[in-house]
């Protein structure tokens, strides 16, 4: 069996290896059984990863707004079943793209309208503007266009977030809604939910449904007070390098690096999460522990089973779902969840949950063990398959 000498040997062996940071803080049932930080938050100038620093989060967000999202589920603000277009009547006369017979594609209405439900599990049919399911921009024309879309916004300057799902509006889907499963732009759409329903920004709707009520102090979805000295550097991988030569990194310009850390995010629209592995264990508990932390309860036990639900198919599975760092998951409503230990090789609990961030960070939650466990590091590409299906096995092996 292992013990969490051998979790702090990897994690040590990560940075002895080049990656620049580490952390990782495993919980069960409000008591945090593992904390412990490698390497550096400024490897430049010396200054070692603490407690304190604070990581890019990147698509880890969404486990903070979708259950943000399901609060609002519960206070009956919404049916998953609602057409988008109720929210966003530039929905109504949605199209789609189809191949003829002939191979040629062609535009035409959809079968039916968007539903929530579809922007809560990935099905709606609108990718990022970069990738559409692993294939690069330039292969896909649902992803070509939503590129032109976003690319006439930057232009302008200054943009909302209901600027940009106007924009995306007019572009046509991928497929029929709810009837495949495509990685992208339904956070956002969910982001904008947030704000339609509560009259106010997203960022503000989870930090004062989340982040205050859990005393997750260092969280935000923008640079504050002191956070900006707290977080550590954002290091990329020099193209044709390895971890283990000797200068395999670099560092954005300042003017970047100020542009992924500010309001809009790298997702222009909705910012992203700056947080650390001591506040996001909060949130992650609260969602191991029956939707209560401290005390403090903000979400039902059965809403949580339900978020944790798998909602895709056999075949979109295989299909839209499957590879080696997903293997064994299904996905639920924002989040993955385990469905067989075999298929994905995981010594973890059946129906945990939880996601991931592109800029290294990770977490789940089992609540059937009242346990979770959040680890963060922050490099681009974040090598996630090495580092984290490593990290997994061996911290569930101590449990």
């Amino acid at each position: 069996m292992a013990d969490f000498k051998d979790l702090d040997r990897l994690l040590q062996q990560y940075v002895d290896d080049g990656l620049p940071n580490c952390s990782c803080v495993i919980a069960r049932k409000g008591e945090i059984l593992y904390e412990n930080y490698f390497g550096w938050a400024d490897k430049e100038n010396g200054v070692r990863l603490s407690p304190e620093h604070v990581f890019r989060q990147a698509s880890l967000t969404k486990i903070a707004m979708y259950t943000t999202a399901m609060m609002l589920y519960e206070q009956g603000k919404f049916l998953m079943t609602d057409p988008l277009y109720e929210y966003f009547p530039e929905f109504r006369n949605s199209t789609k793209l189809i191949t003829m017979p002939n191979g040629s594609l062609e535009v035409v209405p959809t079968e039916g309208p968007i539903l929530v439900k579809h922007i809560f599990n990935m099905t709606c049919g609108l990718p990022y503007e970069m990738i559409i399911g692993g294939v690069p921009v330039q292969h896909h024309p649902t992803a070509l266009a939503m590129a032109r879309e976003m690319k006439e916004l930057r232009e302008k300057g200054y943009f909302t977030l209901r600027d940009q799902i106007r924009a995306a509006s007019r572009v046509p889907l991928a497929f029929e809604p709810g009837s495949r499963f495509l990685y992208g732009f339904a956070s956002e759409l969910t982001a904008g939910l947030l704000e339609v329903l509560c009259g106010k920004p997203a960022e503000l709707v989870i930090k004062e449904m989340l982040f205050e009520p859990l005393g997750m102090d260092s969280s935000a979805n923008f640079l504050f007070g002191d956070l900006e000295s707290r977080l550590v550097k954002d290091y990329y991988l020099k193209p044709g390098k390895n971890l283990g030569d000797a200068d395999p990194f670099f560092l954005p310009e300042p003017e970047r690096e100020a542009k992924f850390v500010g309001p809009l995010g790298t997702v222009p629209g909705f910012s992203r999460v700056i947080t650390n592995c001591r506040d996001y264990t909060k949130l992650m508990q609260m969602l191991a522990n029956g939707g209560s932390f401290q005390g403090v309860k903000l979400l039902g036990r059965k809403t949580i089973d339900l978020l944790r639900t798998n909602t895709l198919t056999p075949q979109v599975l295989q299909e839209d779902f499957s590879n080696n760092y997903l293997a064994g998951y299904g996905y639920g409503y924002g989040m993955r969840m385990l469905l067989d230990r075999y298929a994905g090789q995981h010594n973890g609990f059946p129906g945990q949950f939880g996601w991931t961030g592109g800029s290294g960070t990770w977490a789940e939650s089992s609540p059937e063990e009242g346990l979770s466990l959040v680890y963060m590091h922050n490099l681009q590409p974040n090598l996630e398959e090495y580092h984290h299906l490593r990290m997994r096995a061996v911290a569930y092996g101590c449990l």
